[in-house]
């Protein structure tokens, strides 16, 4: 009897491919409401589920919330929700082209899904009428609303890829913190019965269909081409 491949294992759920619940106790992200006014950086803190540090702010008034800190920041150092300097919050539509941000939101109030690794950070390049045209690390540039919100500045951490990692097993924990797979196997070189694609036979790798009724977790290759072969002239 034949196991079930990477994929629909780690779809079914389970311990083995669980990211640990003390990885995402910390959740960074922007207060839901529009309140202005100074924060406080009270406390850093390493997040192993992240590879930015993150930084927790409070206010006179006692209401707290996380974000990822700006490169430099130090416990006591005060931000401004609605500013313009460096590890301010800010409406990517009242920033200047040019500007540096992190933490970017996809839509408004989602507390931040774009730019949140360590040492990263994307730049405005224009403003279009109710979009704003961002260039992210990658050089691609999307187009957001001028209501998403985004932290000033480079996002800290940016020094760890220049650490080694020495050894494998700690390359392991680290991906396995962020609920990745690793490392990560070719197809050609498994077993047949952990893929459709395994076996001892077969190494020279071709186009493979996949079949029309197999199950979502075996659709591997090419899934329904409109043809096959060589194209005849």
């Amino acid at each position: 009897m034949g196991k079930r491949i990477i994929q629909q294992r780690r779809g079914r759920g389970g311990n083995t491919y669980k990211i640990r619940e003390k990885a995402s106790r910390v959740r960074p992200g922007y207060l839901l409401s529009d309140m202005k006014g100074e924060f406080e950086c009270v406390k850093l803190i390493s997040s192993l589920g992240h590879s930015c540090p993150i930084a927790k702010f409070r206010n006179k008034e006692g209401k707290e919330f996380f974000n990822f800190a700006v490169d430099l920041l130090y416990v006591g150092q005060k931000i401004t929700i609605g500013g313009n300097k460096e590890g301010d919050i800010a409406k990517i539509g009242d920033l200047k082209n040019g500007t540096e941000i992190f933490n970017l939101e996809h839509n408004p109030c989602d507390g931040g899904k774009f730019i949140r690794t360590g040492g990263s950070a994307a730049m405005i390049m224009a403003k279009e009428g109710d979009i704003v045209k961002v260039v992210m690390p990658s050089k691609l540039v999307k187009k957001f609303g001028v209501n998403c919100k985004a932290t000033i500045g480079r996002a800290a951490g940016e020094g760890r890829i220049s650490k080694p990692i020495l050894k494998a097993g700690k390359q392991f924990h680290i991906m396995g913190m962020k609920s990745k797979l690793w490392p990560r196997v070719s197809a050609v070189k498994m077993n047949k019965i952990d893929h459709p694609f395994g076996s001892g036979r077969g190494k020279r790798i071709k186009s493979k269909i996949a079949k029309r009724n197999a199950s979502p977790g075996k659709k591997v290759g090419h899934i329904r081409p409109s043809r096959t072969g060589r194209k005849k002239r």
